[in-house]
């Protein structure tokens, strides 16, 4: 592991802003019904705008979907501290900046490999 790795001490903080996301995503994806095998939220079929009630499924399925994401980047950030990988770049092997790590905990990337393809 890189000299520069977290350590036990950032490590346990790093988990628990990792679990905190977590959490919320997972409250998230309930308030809009996305949860326990449900797909969705339950329209009234009367409902007289039916373009409308279209429009707000698509987006809430829309928003579902990028929580489910961010949801699984969370748990595989989890992985990694677990594998005692977190915070090391996938792409160059380099210790990914406390800062970074901080603002993002779930990222796989330093800073310079973020927005590569």
């Amino acid at each position: 592991m890189p000299s520069d790795a977290p350590t036990d001490a950032t490590t346990t903080e790093y988990r628990s802003l990792l679990e905190v996301e977590q959490a919320q995503l997972r409250a998230e994806l309930t308030e809009l019904g996305f949860d326990d095998g449900r797909t969705g939220l339950d329209y009234d079929a009367n409902f007289a705008d039916t373009s409308q009630v279209t429009a707000e499924r698509g987006e809430a399925e829309a928003l579902a979907g990028q929580l489910k994401e961010t949801l699984e980047e969370v748990a595989n950030a989890i992985g990694r501290l677990d594998a005692g990988t977190y915070g090391t770049c996938e792409s160059c092997g380099v210790a990914v900046s406390p800062a970074r790590l901080e603002a993002m905990p779930s990222t796989r990337f330093c800073i310079e490999h973020a927005n590569r393809p």
